[in-house]
């Protein structure tokens, strides 16, 4: 079996890291043959993070090589598709370069927000039913939660499954945590387009400092904040496990919006992979992911992230305690050891399957 995987971006965007690039061993294992071609190189990719735009030129060349390699997808007996192929394009358009052959749709956003909810009228009257028209022709649609899922099944795909973002045990080895010792560390891990969800704990964690002697730790971005002491880490995929192992309480606030409550929760998951106690907004799947009491808390209001961080970081036995119940919950239910086969098995039999006409 052929599988052409049109991902957004090389192995430097997580997304792409983590619904499809980590399961190439997995697939191949089953004697699967698949060939990757991002949409946005590690190269360009970079040149967004530190410049906030892509070129104009260097996207057109992007397109137009996507296309190239959709012309192409008769070689395969499976199209595997993170999000859309071509973005900002009509669904027409897409669907075309696409007949023949079966595709599947992953999501781990709610990127029909993009369109559906812009702020442009026009795009909303163009583009607004974009996704939902990709994902009722798709042989499978894969959501990392229920609301993505849900998505999918009101835009009438046939078939529609829920698989969390995941991580490798392998890569996160419970033993490393808590090696660090004197002042307490909070990490926080993302980029420099989400660290902007770090402000709504600006007076919190100011008022946190004021009772405890404790440090925070941004992996991947760079933030100042009054009366904190934040201490900014590159992001690298090879240290990124040991970076959040080497901590006591992983956070992650959040917004509550449509396009949140899209999002996966991966963070939270790689903090309990580690054995970290978590603190969390309840937005979206983060209300299935943390058991409030049990893995970590939820928070909501700014007085219930300090008195839930406070409770944390007073009492080194409930962090212990707590770090333990989620790497348990990771290693059940939020691996690739676990999840790998079922996807794998998913896309094979999409191969077989025929999709129902309306």
């Amino acid at each position: 079996m052929r599988i052409l995987a049109l991902t957004r971006y090389g192995r430097l965007g997580a997304s792409s890291r983590l619904r499809s690039l980590q399961f190439e061993s997995v697939l191949e294992a089953m004697g699967v043959a698949i060939r990757v071609q991002p949409l946005i190189g590690d190269e360009m990719l970079r040149e967004k993070y530190e410049s906030r735009n892509y070129r104009s030129g260097r996207m057109l060349k992007a397109y137009a090589a996507r296309i190239w390699q959709m012309l192409s997808r008769r070689q395969f007996d499976l199209v595997w598709i993170e999000k859309e192929a071509l973005p900002w394009m009509p669904a027409a358009l897409e669907s075309v370069l696409l007949r023949g052959v079966p595709y599947v749709l992953d999501y781990d956003d709610a990127i029909f927000h993009n369109y559906d909810l812009h702020a442009s009228k026009w795009v909303r009257r163009a583009l607004g039913r974009r996704i939902d028209r990709l994902m009722a022709g798709a042989r499978l649609v894969v959501g990392g939660n229920d609301y993505l899922a849900q998505r999918a099944r009101d835009a009438g795909a046939p078939r529609v499954e829920v698989v969390p973002t995941v991580v490798d045990l392998d890569r996160y080895g419970f033993q490393a945590q808590h090696e660090q010792t004197g002042v307490p560390h909070l990490v926080w891990i993302g980029s420099p387009s989400t660290v902007k969800y770090l402000g709504a704990l600006e007076m919190p964690l100011a008022v946190l400092a004021g009772r405890f002697e404790f440090k925070l730790r941004v992996i991947g971005a760079t933030l100042d904040m009054a009366g904190v002491d934040v201490e900014c880490v590159p992001w690298t995929e090879e240290t990124e496990a040991q970076a959040i192992a080497l901590c006591d309480v992983g956070i992650m606030p959040l917004a509550d919006s449509p396009w949140e409550r899209g999002k996966c929760g991966y963070k939270l998951i790689q903090y309990m992979a580690c054995g970290l106690p978590v603190v969390a907004s309840p937005v979206g799947v983060n209300k299935q992911i943390v058991r409030d009491g049990i893995d970590g808390f939820l928070a909501e209001a700014p007085d219930v992230w300090v008195a839930r961080l406070e409770q944390l970081l007073g009492n080194p036995v409930l962090r212990k305690t707590m770090g333990k119940a989620g790497r348990h919950r990771v290693e059940a239910e939020y691996s690739v050891q676990q999840v790998g086969p079922r996807l794998a098995s998913m896309l094979l039999s999409a191969v077989g399957e025929t999709v129902c006409a309306d």
